[in-house]
């Protein structure tokens, strides 16, 4: 592991949640202005995930008062206060930029069944699982010895 990614994996949270494109999602970014700072809410659905480690973004997209709205967030950023998953969503794509030129009921999709979907828990969790797994064999090495 050479020294941006070392740099990269400290700088990474570690509660972000397992979420997918076509997601509908509440985003809470802190906000200062002036002296004063507070949580403003963003509520939209995911069109796009770009990148990786340290530099992952996804595309959030929302319509206003009639107006749609994208705004691109990192993942990791220090702005972001938390990432709620309000419903989430089957869709067939990897990108949906589609959806910018629907509205309506043309722009609705099928939720998901409520089950375990694989590959659906929260990034922490598997980082501790991970953990839990690498000190129960480097115990088991420790012991034969």
């Amino acid at each position: 592991m050479n020294l941006i990614e070392r740099i990269e994996r400290q700088n990474m949270k570690k509660d972000v949640p397992a979420f997918n494109i076509g997601d509908d999602v509440k985003i809470h970014i802190k906000v200062v202005e002036g002296d004063k700072e507070r949580i403003q809410v963003f509520e939209g659905i995911i069109i796009a995930k770009d990148g990786s480690m340290n530099r992952e973004t996804f595309t959030v997209r929302k319509v206003s008062y009639g107006v749609g709205v994208e705004r691109v967030f990192p993942i990791h950023s220090p702005k972001i206060e938390k990432i709620d998953v309000v419903k989430s969503n089957r869709v067939k794509r990897a990108k949906l930029y589609f959806l910018r030129g629907r509205s309506g009921k043309a722009a609705r999709f099928v939720e998901k069944e409520r089950f375990f979907v694989p590959g659906k828990e929260s990034i922490a969790a598997k980082a501790a699982a991970a953990a839990e797994v690498q000190t129960a064999t480097s115990g088991e090495g420790a012991a034969k010895s």
